[in-house]
């Protein structure tokens, strides 16, 4: 039974233990020479764009150095303002005891203040007494006006 290699070429499976040769095509070993020199092409642009020219050496230098002072610049300032915020915190809590000390001697002021006793001396000891409703005089004013009291009123 004789084939072709066309038909083997074309077949998925060879059948027998004696594989045919392929036929010589030019066109391909063209192929094949055209990727090789492509391939080295390639592999020289991969080898010159490796290399660093002093140029492009300064610049990607420069750039390091700036960008690790503004790393360094970042971190001062995050740490200036946590510091700020901690001392914030600690003026707070220094206020806060503050206004709880003054209400608590508010408290004690007023608790020891006798108010009947401070009735007691304004009216027997000072002579002093309420005054009638035909003493006490009303002014009506307007927000942007104020009233002062140069002398003493006298009916």
């Amino acid at each position: 039974m004789a084939q072709n290699n066309y038909y083997y070429a074309y077949q998925p499976y060879v059948y027998g233990s004696a594989v045919p040769k392929e036929k010589y095509r030019p066109e391909r070993y063209e192929r094949d020479a055209r990727a090789r020199e492509r391939g080295a092409q390639q592999q020289k642009n991969r080898k010159a764009a490796l290399r660093m020219d002093l140029p492009y050496l300064i610049v990607l230098t420069a750039a390091s150095v700036v960008t690790l002072f503004m790393c360094v610049n970042y971190l001062q300032v995050q740490a200036q303002i946590s510091a700020s915020i901690k001392n914030i915190e600690m003026q707070e809590k220094i206020l806060e005891e503050i206004r709880a000390d003054n209400d608590a001697l508010e408290s004690r002021i007023e608790a020891s203040i006798n108010l009947d006793e401070v009735y007691r001396i304004a009216t027997e000891e000072l002579g002093m007494v309420y005054a009638n409703k035909d003493q006490v005089i009303t002014y009506d004013r307007t927000p942007t006006e104020y009233v002062r009291q140069n002398e003493d009123i006298a009916e």
